[in-house]
């Protein structure tokens, strides 16, 4: 192990991290530890005794028996691991801010730091829990220099040491957006800035869009927008904490996987139905839960279609583990056209592939528990809030010219064709 001198943290570079489990902050349990995988630039996981003992699979992939898990792929750590790393945005700040001797997914993971997604930590010891912390969230009142210091590193410019912990990496709902952590009435939210250059209020827009899916009873993470000097950003509630943020009472964490991480662990392809069938393996049978949110999975692929969100990769769907140890689909988030007129999702939606169309949709409705009649009148539903999308975003403020760009992509003829075919408004 060498030592860097300066690194934040007292950090030295190593091949070997200790992962903890965090379901409750205030008693971190040692899961195993981390080993550098040269050979795929990857990162591995051995379980520790303890927790082979007591614990829990993370992952399908990562059972639990002693042995080195290494990762499938490439560049990326082994298991339900690989959520734990930083987004793009995260490693992005990483490397201007923290600026690590070495830049291997082991340091992605370690200066991710202690407000990662989910339960899971990444810690320099294995006898305590020591991960990269960086002091309390900002608040509401530090949104204008939040924006201010985002803007920052997204143009390569210097960032003031003392404002550093300001600048968080460590959470991953929303893929390469600009994005800070921010404290609200003592609970944890992901604060979404625009994009340089961007001429579209997208922060608005994605609140306009998220609640708009609530009114086709689609469960989405909670959303505010936040003014700023110019447009708004948007706060979304985090969905992988209970309770009250550290500061106040310790809250629950809760153990989150990406679909990406869930399908390729259950070794099933990147789709839609593929998705349904794991809530229908892994979900709650009791009280129909699980059958509840395939249906819910067919409302949202649905409403990804006809608003032209075609960013709705797998890691913008995530899997909560409750204390059964049962999956359950995480609310929705980062919904919001994508404005490519695309034409595909990015996920397969049906038997024509990841083809964005209604006919698609409903090719595979018996994986989503939905008889032909069932998943076609939940077609009709989703149609008829989808055809108010421009009233809705007008009465959340967004702005005409902004609604007038959007409707060249949600209301062209290859969409609009559609939603009249169900009885909605072009």
């Amino acid at each position: 192990m060498a030592v860097a001198e300066g690194t934040p943290g007292g950090y030295a570079v190593t091949d070997t991290l200790y992962l903890w489990w965090l379901g409750q902050p205030s008693h971190p349990v040692l899961v195993g530890e981390l080993r550098t995988v040269r050979a795929t630039r990857g990162v591995s996981l051995r379980y520790a005794p303890a927790w082979l003992k007591a614990g829990f699979a993370l992952s399908e992939d990562l059972p639990l028996i002693d042995t080195e898990f290494l990762p499938a792929e490439k560049d990326t750590a082994a298991g339900a691991v690989d959520d734990a790393r930083p987004d793009r945005w995260g490693e992005r700040v990483i490397r201007f801010v923290d600026k690590p001797p070495r830049l291997s997914l082991m340091e992605y993971l370690y200066f991710a730091g202690d407000e990662r997604f989910g339960a899971l930590g990444v810690s320099l010891r294995a006898e305590f829990y020591q991960p990269r912390r960086l002091g309390p969230l900002p608040q509401l009142a530090d949104v204008a220099l939040l924006d201010e210091l985002v803007k920052k590193v997204a143009a390569g410019e210097p960032v003031p040491q003392a404002q550093h912990r300001l600048i968080a990496p460590g959470a991953t709902m929303g893929g390469a957006r600009p994005k800070a952590l921010l404290g609200i009435d003592g609970a944890p939210w992901v604060l979404k800035f625009s994009e340089l250059g961007e001429t579209v209020d997208m922060p608005l827009v994605e609140h306009a869009t998220m609640t708009l899916a609530a009114q086709a009873h689609i469960r989405v993470a909670e959303t505010r927008p936040v003014p700023l000097p110019h447009g708004h950003a948007v706060a979304v509630k985090r969905f992988d904490r209970l309770g009250k943020h550290p500061g106040g009472p310790p809250g629950q964490r809760v153990h989150a996987m990406s679909a990406h991480v869930a399908l390729k662990a259950a070794g099933e392809s990147l789709g839609y139905p593929e998705l349904a069938q794991l809530l229908r393996r892994r979900g709650a049978a009791a009280g129909g839960v699980a059958r509840g949110q395939m249906a819910e999975l067919f409302r949202r692929m649905v409403f990804n279609i006809l608003m032209d969100n075609t960013d709705d990769h797998e890691k913008n769907h995530a899997l909560l583990m409750n204390d059964q140890g049962t999956l359950e689909l995480s609310p929705a988030f980062d919904v919001l056209p994508t404005g490519q007129a695309l034409g595909y999702q990015q996920m397969r939606v049906g038997v024509d592939m990841a083809d964005s169309t209604l006919a698609n949709a409903l090719s595979e409705h018996a994986l989503f528990g939905l008889t032909r009649a069932d998943a076609e009148d939940q077609v009709r539903q989703v149609v008829a809030v989808v055809s108010g999308w421009k009233a809705h975003f007008a009465a959340v403020g967004v702005r005409a010219a902004d609604v007038d760009a959007l409707a060249q992509q949600v209301d062209r003829p290859f969409l609009a064709d559609q939603r009249r075919a169900w009885g909605g408004s072009a």
